[in-house]
């Protein structure tokens, strides 16, 4: 009977794979609902090891359609560790770290600390604590005196206490963090990464930061967001991290209610001089130049003084772009002329 059972499920995979993962012919798309029904069972780890990164692999392969990642959505979102958003001014901005530094320095945690810090906008990073070769952001954090959260009692405690926290994947959706620990053996990224992307521990009262590298993946994502109703900023990453290039600011465009907004629009190509960064990509130098950058010391590049005006205008801390523009200039003028 078991044995029986077994096979059946076995069979309900492998119609997945011939439909997605056609070789010469042309794949076909899950629906909504099958997609739904396979990331729930890859979520809850029902689906075996070899047909999981079989799955993963011919996804990849294919690229997600809009369909398909609004099931992955749903199935993620219905197993995910929920936090309270804290009570301010602002809503809490949801930060993902899932690809780290390496050709360039990671400032990320930058992002999050200005915001924290000059704003009191409460801020939580969700991603790996394990860079992969590259320099992850939870590294950074570790210099910087912010350590990941264990449980979701503390990340809700840091929140409420300090503003901020670092929370591992494995926190808030153990079976997501599984899929995604395969990226050492499969040697590429899968529908586990992008879809964390989306990760809303606030059920919708947050302002999400969102972001991809490559435009059919962009358009993918804003395609989700627009059909959930869901209130993020989004943008090109920089190395697959969610925060804008200090040489060569891309367009960030709000997504909210359905609707989208372009606030700053890309720049034509880099900045004749470029702004002063961190010496070097690693962990230590990143984090004493983001001392020194919290400090007023060095300027912050003005694309990551752009993505903090968005960030305020999105999680509600004013009221309009031109607000949150005076605001930026006005509160943190040792940052940039904005």
């Amino acid at each position: 009977m078991l044995g029986a059972l077994a096979g059946a499920v076995r069979m309900s995979f492998a119609h997945y794979l011939k439909q997605i993962g056609r070789g010469g012919e042309r794949p076909v798309d899950l629906s909504e609902h099958d997609a739904y029904q396979l990331f729930s069972a890859v979520l809850d780890g029902g689906v075996p090891e070899l047909e999981l990164g079989a799955l993963l692999l011919a996804l990849r392969m294919k690229s997600e359609s809009l369909p398909e990642l609004l099931g992955f959505y749903s199935a993620l979102d219905e197993r995910l560790s929920r936090l309270r958003a804290p009570a301010g001014k602002a809503a809490p901005v949801v930060l993902p770290s899932y690809n780290g530094a390496r050709e360039q320095p990671n400032l990320l945690p930058l992002l999050a600390l200005l915001l924290q810090q000059r704003f009191g906008v409460p801020v939580l990073v969700h991603g790996v604590l394990n860079g992969s070769g590259r320099i992850a952001s939870a590294y950074i954090f570790r210099e910087l005196g912010v350590m990941p959260c264990a449980t979701p009692a503390q990340a809700q405690e840091a929140l409420d206490t300090s503003g901020i926290a670092f929370v591992p994947t494995a926190v808030l959706a153990p079976g997501l963090a599984a899929a995604l620990s395969l990226r050492g053996r499969l040697g590429v990224r899968s529908s586990a990464h992008v879809v964390a992307k989306l990760i809303d521990p606030f059920a919708g009262a947050s302002l999400r930061v969102v972001s991809a590298g490559h435009p059919t993946c962009l358009e993918t994502l804003r395609g989700v967001l627009t059909a959930t109703g869901a209130n993020a900023l989004l943008l090109r990453s920089t190395e697959g991290e969610p925060f804008a290039d200090p040489k060569c600011r891309p367009q960030l465009e709000h997504v909210c209610n359905g609707a989208a907004q372009v606030l700053f629009e890309a720049e034509a190509g880099p900045h004749n001089r470029p702004p002063a960064q961190p010496a070097g990509v690693d962990a230590i130098a990143t984090a004493a130049w983001i001392r020194r950058a919290l400090a007023g010391e060095v300027t912050v590049p003005l694309p990551i003084v752009n993505q903090l005006a968005c960030c305020l205008f999105g999680a509600g801390y004013a009221s309009d772009m031109n607000q949150a523009k005076a605001i930026v200039a006005i509160e943190a003028g040792s940052l940039a002329a904005a």
